[in-house]
């Protein structure tokens, strides 16, 4: 019994470690890059062309001028970042309400042709962006919304992987209190508005990390719709920067570094439901 015992605590120790270790490598491999961009941060874009990121701590060539930069030089640095920042607020704040309202249409009503809609939202989850990407174009471009923030947001308001993650989530919602709203003579509208909505503040932290993350790093899309560079995106403006012919990669790596905080203070301040959030949407079925 006792060498029983003693083989499973040699067994629970070796798991113990094995996940310790694990967990410091995957942690080196996270932080590595943001290191990287950091020491970079501080030294002339010149080292950045010839030597490439490098964990060479240099303290004679390394200083602040690529802030002082970032703060007052001349460049449309600025205009982008806000510009994210509008852009990014503005697709996640449209794409839950719709994604929500969708989604807990699939969740709570039987209606006719709710499973080949929902066929239709996985079928959407499987194909990626580049295979719709030439109609998607041509019908921005009839409806004359090209060079605008509307053709960016509008054809990804409902986002198939948002709906399916929200109706995942409303499985288990019990019929009851859909129908004791309706005897207390709240509209359909009102149910979602005062039930529902408090009910899904953990999905709605997940998909808004998510969502964000997503529009903030977009690239591919607003390069094809967005003409003028007062409309740049960060991501946009930061590419103009890679230019072998100028100087400009003291700002496009201090840029890069700053592109990274507001992602994370977005993570900061849904952190308390996104593992909730996650957890319940996977588990539910």
């Amino acid at each position: 019994m006792q060498t029983k015992l003693s083989g499973k605590s040699k067994k629970a120790s070796l798991e113990l470690w094995g996940s310790t270790i694990l967990f410091i490598v995957l942690a080196i491999v996270i932080i590595l890059p943001i290191w990287l961009l950091l020491i970079a941060s501080f030294k002339p874009g010149g080292d950045l062309l010839q030597y490439g990121l490098n964990l060479d701590i240099n303290f004679s060539r390394m200083s602040l001028d690529n802030f002082v930069l970032l703060f007052t030089g001349q460049h449309e640095y600025w205009t982008w970042f806000f510009n994210s920042i509008f852009l990014t607020a503005l697709t996640v704040l449209l794409t839950l309400a719709v994604s929500a309202f969708v989604g807990y249409g699939f969740a709570a009503y039987e209606f006719k042709g709710k499973r080949v809609f929902f066929v239709i939202v996985l079928l959407i989850l499987s194909i990626p962006l580049e295979v719709v990407m030439l109609p998607l174009y041509k019908q921005m471009s009839l409806m004359k919304l090209m060079d605008s923030y509307t053709a960016i947001v509008l054809p990804f308001m409902a986002h198939a992987s948002t709906i399916f993650f929200f109706r995942q989530y409303l499985l288990s919602l019990p019929k009851s209190l859909l129908e004791a709203g309706r005897i207390d003579g709240a509209t359909e509208y009102g149910i979602f508005l005062r039930l529902i909505v408090p009910i899904m503040k953990p999905a709605f932290s997940a998909m808004a990390i998510l969502n964000g993350m997503n529009a903030w790093n977009n690239y591919l899309w607003p390069l094809l719709v967005i003409r003028s560079s007062d409309k740049y995106t960060l991501t946009l403006g930061l590419n103009t920067l890679i230019n072998p012919y100028g100087d400009n990669y003291s700002l496009l790596i201090v840029g890069s570094l700053f592109s990274i905080i507001p992602i994370f203070i977005l993570f900061i301040a849904f952190q308390k439901y996104f593992i909730e959030g996650m957890t319940a949407g996977a588990v539910k079925g």
